[in-house]
């Protein structure tokens, strides 16, 4: 999919600065920070534009949040694009990637009764292959 059917599926207005944004995170091979993203944007927007479509995006589902701590947030497509079922994430402490891990699915929990989920976010933490393979050559 593209990023003007996916804005058009969401009934949004078409901005270059929207399909942009869809556009890096889609072609990227891991989570990227707001900073990411914006570096890696094609064209000269200013704050309040990047901003603004940032989070019209992030509002309608089209890219979804991984909060790693309170420091450092990343974004991905979401599940609803990618038709991909909810995943864990895994983040590398050495270099700082988070990466979607398509084939570790969340569980569903059983909660207590009166209890009801809206979403279940799953973050390992450790090595990632990359940094893993340099550490032993």
């Amino acid at each position: 999919m593209i990023a003007v059917e996916i804005l058009n599926n969401n009934n949004l207005k078409r901005t270059s600065c929207r399909e942009g944004i869809i556009d890096v995170v889609m072609n990227a091979k891991q989570a990227l920070s707001e900073n990411e993203i914006r570096d890696r944007l094609v064209g000269n927007y200013d704050r309040t534009t990047f901003y603004r479509s940032f989070k019209t995006l992030e509002e309608h589902k089209i890219i979804h949040k991984i909060v790693v701590d309170n420091q450092l947030i990343k974004y991905a497509i979401d599940n609803t694009i990618t038709h991909t079922d909810e995943h864990a994430h895994f983040y590398c402490n050495e270099c700082n990637s988070v990466q979607c891990m398509e084939n570790v699915p969340i569980q569903k929990y059983q909660l207590p009764d009166g209890y009801s989920d809206v979403e279940t976010e799953v973050l390992i933490k450790g090595t990632c292959v990359n940094c893993k393979n340099q550490e032993n050559n």
